[in-house]
């Protein structure tokens, strides 16, 4: 039992980085036109990709550092799968690994507004995955 107590204390320090992401993420969104529209992407992305790596510690998946979601997504179990695409992952991983640097073009609000909203989503199928114990700690 220690071994999943400490994994569960994992997935809650997951958890809750994830949600501060999401805060800031919505929190800043609401400057509205003088919104840093690149800043609410990266804390959207950080959101799923800090998501995603509670799940896979929650599931005994051990993952590489990266910012990469196409690939974290791709250590789940076979009977988890999230309903981003392959599209949608490309797009969150450049926020946090492109967009963030000088030479990105400037994110459009709407982007910003649907990168949050996909934040969201994926948190929602993922909390929906882990038992209520495990969720009920990241609120």
């Amino acid at each position: 039992m220690p071994a999943l107590d400490q994994s569960l204390t994992v997935v809650h320090e997951w958890i809750c980085k994830a949600e501060n992401d999401l805060k800031n993420a919505i929190h800043t969104l609401k400057l509205g036109k003088d919104c840093p529209t690149d800043t609410v992407c990266f804390h959207a992305q950080q959101c799923v990709e800090k998501y995603v790596k509670a799940l896979l510690v929650f599931k005994g998946v051990d993952f590489p550092k990266t910012h990469d979601l196409e690939r974290l997504v791709s250590l789940l179990p076979v009977p988890v799968r999230l309903s981003h695409t392959v599209e949608e992952q490309g797009k969150l991983t450049d926020y946090a690994t492109h967009a963030r640097y000088p030479g990105w073009s400037e994110i459009p609000l709407a982007e910003a507004r649907w990168a949050v909203r996909t934040a969201r989503r994926i948190r929602g199928e993922i909390r929906a995955i882990l038992s209520e114990k495990v969720a009920r700690k990241g609120k």
